[in-house]
């Protein structure tokens, strides 16, 4: 009883935690060293899932300001890290312990630095207000240190698990209440910190109009954060409360000097995505993907799906290829990943060495699947290219797999040295522009004027004047 009785008071004391914000006691398994230890697992895995966005410039500017907020926070002791990962995604999410994270993909549609300022706030307000925690706890139903985080596909064991696609973070997912509480603390920080309030609800309105697609890599604001519009309606009248006569900055021209350049779509580091086309001048590969089909783009892999199927192709490379020749590379990769082959045999894919065989096997999500896999050689690396289907549809979909797999080249230095990414400019409206005009140039990376115009904070009947200073994206 004398070892029993105080493990109980322990207990007790970890799930009736203080909530350093509201200060009431509320049911948490979770302290703060568990918190961290969790935090700091998370972003090992975000950082090699994801990819951290190569502009030390812009990290430095991003963290200077999330550092600002985060001594204004309930939590200031907490070691806050602010990053932004190399996802052409819509997103900000955080993690326990101090993590938060911003893609380069939110950043031109940001208007200004109190925008960016409530984003950030928003997110450290998830953390100091222990939402992250809180949900860890309901979710894990009392077994701490689990992570919420799965990788798509593995290297060490791929095609297991499709049942993720597109989506190389689980979301935790938060009430409306925790996201209200959230916009408020980002409205109380961002002032405390001495911008304008008013950033929160601005930019909750211009996201309420982004498409709810996701984009590559992970699921957009809308997804993770719901409810944007009618979010505005609410914060409104609470921007009153936390405007003050120090809390006015916006600083649209700093912020704008700041993502002047930034990349808008997929990054060198990761692979182009050019329609169906996938161009890597860093590996200097690329792969035609069946037209039609959507292409998803990851640093662990790209993946692409046939809409509205369970049809699949990948590329990816194999992780410490075993064998003398491709055929044992491919014979030992194929069994490790549990799958039995039906026929193959040796063949060049674009002058290449390669092994293209038959399988099958099961994938979870998806069932038995008939699979046709290319392994190649490039130098001393070895690729794996694979289509995929139900076995029942397998025939029908090979007709296009089959070609889409020999469509795998090398890169000349030439052709790699071409290869470019999309990135943000300003451009100053002249007479007669209008959002279409702008879109529809020559050279142009977002060729839909909605989105150009919601890029910029505008209704897209809202045409921009002569003289404005607007955000382009210009085709690499």
């Amino acid at each position: 009883m004398r070892l029993i009785l105080p493990a109980l008071v322990l207990s007790v004391a970890v799930a009736c935690a203080t909530n350093p914000v509201t200060g009431k006691r509320e049911f948490n398994l979770m302290s703060e060293a568990e918190e961290l230890a969790i935090g700091q697992q998370a972003d090992a895995e975000i950082r090699r899932e994801m990819g951290v966005y190569n502009d030390q410039e812009v990290q430095r500017y991003v963290s200077d300001i999330g550092m600002r907020l985060a001594r204004q926070s309930h939590r200031p002791n907490l070691p806050w890290t602010f990053t932004v990962v190399d996802s052409a995604a819509i997103n900000a999410f955080a993690v326990p312990g101090g993590y938060v994270y911003l893609t380069r993909g939110i950043l031109p549609y940001l208007d200004d630095e109190s925008e960016l300022a409530g984003v950030l706030g928003h997110e450290i307000g998830h953390v100091t207000a222990r939402h992250a925690a809180q949900q860890y706890s309901r979710q894990m139903g009392g077994s701490l240190g689990l992570i919420l985080l799965g990788i798509f596909v593995p290297q060490t064991a791929p095609f297991q698990d499709l049942s993720s696609l597109g989506l190389g973070v689980l979301f935790l997912k938060y009430s409306r209440d925790d996201e209200l509480e959230s916009d408020r603390l980002g409205m109380e920080y961002a002032a405390a910190a001495g911008w304008d309030p008013s950033g929160v609800p601005r930019f909750l309105s211009t996201l309420a109009r982004v498409s709810a697609t996701s984009e590559r890599g992970v699921p957009n604001w809308l997804s993770t954060h719901p409810e944007p519009a009618a979010r505005v309606v609410e914060n409104e009248p609470l921007v009153a409360k936390y405007a003050s006569e120090t809390a006015t900055a916006r600083n649209r021209d700093d912020y704008g000097r700041a993502i002047d350049g930034v990349v808008v779509g997929d990054s060198i580091e990761q692979g182009i995505v050019r329609a169906n086309t996938f161009l890597h001048p860093m590996l200097r590969v690329g792969l035609e993907f069946p037209e039609g089909w959507e292409v998803f783009n990851s640093p662990e892999q790209v993946t692409a799906r046939e809409p509205g199927t369970q049809h699949y192709m990948l590329l990816q490379q194999v992780e410490q290829p075993r064998g003398r020749t491709i055929q044992e590379v491919a014979t030992d990769a194929m069994r490790r990943a549990g799958y039995s082959r039906i026929e193959g045999g040796p063949e060049t894919v674009s002058g290449l060495d390669a092994y293209i065989g038959l399988y099958r096997g099961s994938i979870s999500g998806v069932g038995r699947v008939r699979m046709r896999a290319a392994h190649v050689a490039v130098g001393r690396q070895v690729y794996v290219l694979a289509g995929f289907a139900p076995e029942a549809e397998f025939e029908q979909v090979d007709r296009v797999l089959a070609p889409s797999l020999r469509t795998f080249r090398e890169l000349s230095a030439r052709e790699a040295a071409d290869v470019r990414p999309n990135r943000l400019e300003f451009y100053t409206v002249q007479q007669g522009d209008s959002w279409q005009s702008i879109a529809q140039r020559a050279g142009q990376g977002i060729t839909n004027a909605a989105t150009l115009a919601i890029m910029n904070g505008r209704e897209v009947a809202d045409q921009p004047q002569p003289g404005d200073r607007v955000k382009i994206v210009v085709r690499g």
